[in-house]
């Protein structure tokens, strides 16, 4: 659990909430239903014109990582490939077959078992990258949709603006009217800007490095199977990998 990111909206939006009180603002003002579904609901639909459906569905599962981000322990996994190596090295490549029975992680999994099967190391790297290169792209095309969204949120909070004054405009005669249209002009306006600064493009940076520390991580991985399969010492398999700490 990550609550830093939880913290940092709250303190964003309330600094705001609390700027407007002091300046003698009504806090109230600042909720219009139209303008939050124009801009809400413009961003979305352009963020689905622009992406496939799969980037898509990734960048929702990914939004979860904001709060709850993986958080992959190096020192473990260093201490589990080399032991990996010394099993390696008593009892064979074969005997890692019980350890890929027990591997959870995909990645592992595929890499250990091109391990067992006595691929040859530049083989088992040239795999592995494949496979760390098209989850990074993928994940990192999620990510950058939040981006995305960041830089339409703005356009659509104008055209509400837009929206709102024509809205005024129509209505010059009837003075009631007047109000509503004023404040969803400008509301919207907040909302678009809001919502791109303070939602949109952190949520897609903070992905973004998220995405580079769990390639780090398979690429760590990726370099302990490849030394097993080169026959290197554990100890120097160690001292290697621990690189990846700095």
């Amino acid at each position: 659990m990550d609550p830093l990111s939880l913290v940092g909206l709250v303190v964003a939006v309330g600094a705001i909430l609390a700027g407007q009180f002091i300046e003698g603002g009504d806090v109230g003002s600042l909720l219009n239903l139209s303008a939050m579904l124009i801009v809400l609901g413009g961003t979305l639909g352009a963020a689905m014109v622009q992406a496939r459906l799969a980037a898509f569905l990734r960048a929702l599962r990914l939004l979860v990582w904001v709060v709850r981000p993986p958080t992959p322990v190096i020192m473990e996994a260093i201490e589990r490939i080399v032991g990996w190596s010394q099993v390696a090295r008593k009892e064979g490549l074969l005997g890692l077959e019980s350890v890929i029975e027990e591997a959870q992680d995909p990645f592992i999994r595929k890499g250990l078992q091109l391990l067992v099967d006595g691929a040859e190391p530049d083989a088992i790297r040239d795999t592995l990258d494949v496979d760390l290169g098209a989850r990074e792209r993928r994940d990192l095309q999620a990510a950058r949709l939040y981006e995305a969204m960041g830089g339409y949120s703005p356009t659509i909070g104008i055209i509400g603006a837009v929206m709102g004054l024509i809205h005024v405009m129509r209505n010059l005669a009837d003075p009631s009217k007047l109000g509503g249209g004023i404040a969803t002009a400008f509301v919207a306006t907040i909302y678009g800007v809001g919502l791109a600064n303070l939602l949109f493009l952190p949520i897609g940076n903070k992905l973004k490095s998220l995405v580079q520390e769990q390639s780090q991580y398979r690429e760590m991985l990726c370099e302990g199977i490849v030394a097993i399969a080169e026959g290197e010492n554990p100890r120097n398999i160690e001292v290697r990998l621990l690189g990846y700490l700095g």
